[in-house]
């Protein structure tokens, strides 16, 4: 069976820059070993898969090693493919069924709007292997499910910052967030997202992790609408937007390449 396959960087508007994502447009049904191993092929922190699904999009993500339950650069990247191949979809919203539920994209302005669940969190107490592990005594912690964030003094920490990965796997926490607020003027924080467990040692710019990170630097800057950069190699930019218990998340993507599967 023939499918597309495409690679967006996601949450940028320069090539090679913002997270890679594979994007593969499904002809048909295929095993979900055979989907784990193309995305393991890929070698990207996620690929996509895209199935028609009534007036919808059934949409599922693997990192190299496991299928995950949100992605948002992934996301990103599939609406951006959508949006391309099929530019009338660009005046409506587009809809995706997804382990996380219903969610949903459109076209602003050769942008794409994402809508996402925010996240509830709780404080955590930080345990003392903490501060070796991640390079930088946190000023406070939070958790959401799977993911665990710490806030850094100044985002010059960081920036710097050089977890050990190898004891950071060990740990009972998947998808682990560092984040300061920014000194920019244009930016509100910055961030930085680890997920040894999930095969994606540091990934370059994460969707998901900001559904924690909007809720949780609206309130301590009292600001729903927020502009964020995550501090990686690569870097990407997002525009936040915090309506009530969901999250829009605005960015640019750049189709890099598409080609045809033969197996």
């Amino acid at each position: 069976m023939s499918h597309k396959i495409y690679q967006v960087d996601a949450f940028t508007n320069e090539p090679f820059r913002g997270n890679p994502a594979g994007v593969c447009l499904l002809e048909g049904e295929e095993p979900d070993d055979w989907m784990q191993a193309l995305a393991a092929e890929m070698n990207l922190s996620e690929t996509a898969y895209l199935m028609p699904e009534g007036d919808a999009w059934r949409l599922r993500w693997f990192t190299p090693t496991t299928e995950v339950d949100l992605c948002g650069h992934a996301t990103l990247a599939s609406a951006r493919v959508l949006f391309e191949r099929h530019p009338e979809l660009r005046d409506d919203l587009v809809k995706f069924h997804t382990l996380s539920g219903e969610l949903s994209a459109r076209w602003v302005d050769g942008a794409v709007e994402l809508d996402f669940p925010a996240m509830t969190y709780k404080g955590i107490t930080v345990d003392a292997r903490i501060p070796q592990i991640l390079g930088f005594h946190p000023i406070d912690a939070v958790f959401s499910g799977n993911y665990y964030l710490f806030e850094a003094i100044d985002e010059h920490t960081v920036q710097d910052a050089q977890p050990d990965i190898p004891t950071l796997k060990t740990l009972p926490m998947p998808e682990v967030i560092i984040t300061a607020k920014s000194e920019d003027d244009e930016l509100d924080f910055v961030s930085r997202f680890f997920a040894p467990q999930l095969g994606v040692d540091e990934d370059p710019v994460t969707g998901s992790a900001h559904c924690l990170l909007a809720p949780y630097w609206a309130k301590k800057l009292g600001k729903t609408e927020q502009n964020a950069f995550q501090a990686s190699k690569r870097g990407g930019h997002l525009h936040l937007q915090l309506i009530e218990d969901r999250v829009h998340i605005t960015g640019d993507a750049i189709i890099i390449f598409q080609a045809e599967l033969f197996v």
